[in-house]
Protein backbone atom coordinates (compact mmCIF):
# COMPACT_ATOMS: atom_id res chain seq x y z
CA UNK A 1 0.00 0.00 0.00
CA UNK A 2 1.36 3.18 -1.05
CA UNK A 3 1.75 5.81 1.84
CA UNK A 4 -0.61 9.17 1.52
CA UNK A 5 1.77 12.12 0.15
CA UNK A 6 2.00 14.92 2.08
CA UNK A 7 0.32 18.26 0.74
CA UNK A 8 2.67 20.31 -1.33
CA UNK A 9 1.21 23.35 0.66
CA UNK A 10 1.73 21.75 4.16
CA UNK A 11 5.32 20.71 2.89
CA UNK A 12 6.44 23.97 1.99
CA UNK A 13 4.54 25.52 5.18
CA UNK A 14 5.73 24.15 8.02
CA UNK A 15 9.17 24.87 7.78
CA UNK A 16 8.30 28.18 6.39
CA UNK A 17 6.68 28.67 9.85
CA UNK A 18 9.23 27.13 11.89
CA UNK A 19 11.90 29.48 10.49
CA UNK A 20 9.91 32.18 11.55
CA UNK A 21 9.15 30.72 14.66
CA UNK A 22 13.21 30.52 15.36
CA UNK A 23 13.84 33.89 13.77
CA UNK A 24 11.51 36.08 15.84
CA UNK A 25 12.51 33.97 19.25
CA UNK A 26 16.55 34.30 18.31
CA UNK A 27 16.01 37.79 17.88
CA UNK A 28 14.34 38.37 21.01
CA UNK A 29 16.61 36.60 22.65
CA UNK A 30 19.80 38.68 21.56
CA UNK A 31 17.90 42.06 21.71
CA UNK A 32 18.57 43.61 25.02
CA UNK A 33 15.35 44.29 27.16
CA UNK A 34 15.27 45.87 30.90
CA UNK A 35 16.01 43.21 34.18
CA UNK A 36 13.21 43.84 35.64
CA UNK A 37 12.01 41.40 38.67
CA UNK A 38 8.51 39.71 38.92
CA UNK A 39 7.07 39.90 42.69
CA UNK A 40 3.79 38.20 41.88
CA UNK A 41 2.39 36.13 38.98
CA UNK A 42 -1.99 35.63 38.05
CA UNK A 43 -2.17 33.93 34.28
CA UNK A 44 -1.19 36.50 31.92
CA UNK A 45 -0.76 39.43 34.87
CA UNK A 46 2.12 40.05 36.71
CA UNK A 47 3.66 42.76 39.13
CA UNK A 48 6.86 43.51 38.55
CA UNK A 49 10.02 46.22 39.90
CA UNK A 50 11.46 48.10 37.11
CA UNK A 51 14.66 49.53 37.83
CA UNK A 52 15.19 53.22 36.68
CA UNK A 53 15.70 53.60 32.79
CA UNK A 54 17.28 56.39 30.71
CA UNK A 55 14.71 56.96 27.80
CA UNK A 56 14.68 58.68 24.04
CA UNK A 57 11.00 60.00 23.28
CA UNK A 58 9.20 61.89 20.37
CA UNK A 59 5.57 62.62 20.29
CA UNK A 60 3.35 60.97 18.33
CA UNK A 61 0.45 63.46 17.40
CA UNK A 62 1.96 65.50 14.56
CA UNK A 63 4.18 62.35 13.41
CA UNK A 64 1.94 58.89 13.91
CA UNK A 65 3.64 55.93 14.18
CA UNK A 66 5.81 55.12 11.50
CA UNK A 67 7.15 59.03 12.05
CA UNK A 68 7.71 58.48 15.79
CA UNK A 69 9.81 55.49 15.26
CA UNK A 70 11.46 56.92 12.73
CA UNK A 71 12.59 59.88 14.48
CA UNK A 72 13.86 57.44 17.44
CA UNK A 73 15.38 55.29 15.03
CA UNK A 74 16.93 57.63 13.16
CA UNK A 75 18.62 58.98 16.54
CA UNK A 76 20.36 55.17 17.69
CA UNK A 77 21.74 54.94 14.00
CA UNK A 78 23.38 58.03 14.07
CA UNK A 79 21.21 61.07 14.01
CA UNK A 80 22.96 62.69 17.36
CA UNK A 81 26.04 64.75 18.66
CA UNK A 82 28.36 62.21 18.53
CA UNK A 83 27.37 60.74 14.76
CA UNK A 84 27.12 57.63 17.30
CA UNK A 85 25.41 53.94 16.45
CA UNK A 86 23.31 53.05 19.48
CA UNK A 87 22.37 49.24 19.49
CA UNK A 88 18.60 48.79 19.58
CA UNK A 89 16.66 47.55 22.63
CA UNK A 90 13.05 46.01 22.90
CA UNK A 91 10.16 46.95 24.10
CA UNK A 92 9.24 50.13 22.35
CA UNK A 93 7.25 51.85 24.93
CA UNK A 94 4.10 54.09 24.04
CA UNK A 95 2.53 55.77 27.04
CA UNK A 96 -0.87 56.67 26.21
CA UNK A 97 -0.88 60.27 28.40
CA UNK A 98 -4.22 61.87 27.81
CA UNK A 99 -2.60 65.22 26.77
CA UNK A 100 -0.09 63.85 24.53
CA UNK A 101 1.26 60.53 23.53
CA UNK A 102 4.93 60.08 23.34
CA UNK A 103 7.03 56.87 21.81
CA UNK A 104 10.25 56.05 23.52
CA UNK A 105 12.47 53.73 22.96
CA UNK A 106 14.82 52.42 26.18
CA UNK A 107 18.97 53.59 25.86
CA UNK A 108 21.15 50.16 26.57
CA UNK A 109 23.44 49.70 29.19
CA UNK A 110 26.52 50.26 26.99
CA UNK A 111 25.33 53.93 26.05
CA UNK A 112 23.83 54.68 29.53
CA UNK A 113 27.47 53.61 30.83
CA UNK A 114 29.71 55.68 28.12
CA UNK A 115 26.99 58.70 28.31
CA UNK A 116 24.06 59.25 25.85
CA UNK A 117 24.85 61.60 22.97
CA UNK A 118 22.28 64.26 22.81
CA UNK A 119 19.71 64.09 19.84
CA UNK A 120 19.96 66.43 17.23
CA UNK A 121 16.96 69.14 16.79
CA UNK A 122 14.24 69.03 18.95
CA UNK A 123 11.92 66.14 17.60
CA UNK A 124 14.01 63.82 20.23
CA UNK A 125 14.79 64.22 24.13
CA UNK A 126 16.33 62.20 26.30
CA UNK A 127 14.52 61.43 29.92
CA UNK A 128 14.83 59.13 32.67
CA UNK A 129 12.07 56.49 33.85
CA UNK A 130 12.55 56.12 37.97
CA UNK A 131 12.72 53.16 39.39
CA UNK A 132 8.96 51.70 40.24
CA UNK A 133 6.60 48.82 40.60
CA UNK A 134 4.29 48.08 37.51
CA UNK A 135 1.41 45.96 37.23
CA UNK A 136 1.21 44.32 33.43
CA UNK A 137 -1.12 42.51 31.58
CA UNK A 138 0.60 40.50 28.13
CA UNK A 139 -1.82 40.52 25.61
CA UNK A 140 -1.47 39.14 21.90
CA UNK A 141 -2.73 40.83 18.71
CA UNK A 142 -1.94 43.66 16.66
CA UNK A 143 -1.66 47.18 18.05
CA UNK A 144 -4.98 48.46 17.45
CA UNK A 145 -7.35 51.10 19.56
CA UNK A 146 -9.70 48.38 20.18
CA UNK A 147 -6.84 45.87 21.51
CA UNK A 148 -5.28 48.83 23.64
CA UNK A 149 -8.67 49.67 25.21
CA UNK A 150 -9.43 46.22 26.02
CA UNK A 151 -5.74 45.79 27.52
CA UNK A 152 -6.30 48.58 29.59
CA UNK A 153 -9.69 47.88 30.81
CA UNK A 154 -8.52 44.18 32.21
CA UNK A 155 -5.51 45.15 33.87
CA UNK A 156 -7.84 48.13 35.92
CA UNK A 157 -10.16 45.07 36.57
CA UNK A 158 -7.72 42.84 37.74
CA UNK A 159 -6.29 45.65 40.13
CA UNK A 160 -9.65 46.21 41.25
CA UNK A 161 -10.44 43.12 41.99
CA UNK A 162 -6.79 42.83 43.83
CA UNK A 163 -7.96 46.50 45.59
CA UNK A 164 -4.19 47.71 44.28
CA UNK A 165 -4.74 51.72 43.45
CA UNK A 166 -2.97 52.58 39.78
CA UNK A 167 -0.70 55.52 39.43
CA UNK A 168 -0.99 57.48 36.18
CA UNK A 169 -1.44 56.91 32.97
CA UNK A 170 -1.02 53.34 31.31
CA UNK A 171 2.20 52.67 29.19
CA UNK A 172 1.81 50.26 26.22
CA UNK A 173 5.03 47.90 25.74
CA UNK A 174 5.22 46.27 22.07
CA UNK A 175 8.18 43.61 21.76
CA UNK A 176 8.19 42.47 18.29
CA UNK A 177 8.94 44.31 14.72
CA UNK A 178 5.93 45.08 12.33
CA UNK A 179 6.74 42.09 9.97
CA UNK A 180 6.33 39.57 13.19
CA UNK A 181 2.85 37.41 12.49
CA UNK A 182 0.38 39.38 14.44
CA UNK A 183 -0.29 35.73 16.33
CA UNK A 184 3.58 35.69 17.71
CA UNK A 185 3.50 39.03 18.77
CA UNK A 186 4.54 39.88 22.32
CA UNK A 187 2.35 43.25 23.78
CA UNK A 188 1.88 44.41 27.36
CA UNK A 189 0.21 47.42 28.67
CA UNK A 190 1.73 48.54 32.08
CA UNK A 191 0.07 50.72 35.13
CA UNK A 192 2.54 51.96 37.60
CA UNK A 193 1.27 50.74 41.62
CA UNK A 194 2.73 51.74 45.04
CA UNK A 195 6.13 50.07 45.68
CA UNK A 196 4.51 48.25 48.15
CA UNK A 197 1.67 46.73 46.43
CA UNK A 198 1.45 42.79 45.58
Amino acid sequence: MKRPKMPILLVVALPVALGVFLLINTSRAATETPEYKVIHTDGKFQIRDYPALVIATTPMEDQGMNGSFGQLFRFITGNNEGAEKISMTSPVLIDNAKDQRTMSFIMSKKAVEKGVPKPLGDKVALGKVEAARFAVLRFGGGRTAANETAAIEKLRGWLGVRQIAGQGDPRFAYYDPPWTPIFMRRNEVMIRIDKNAQ
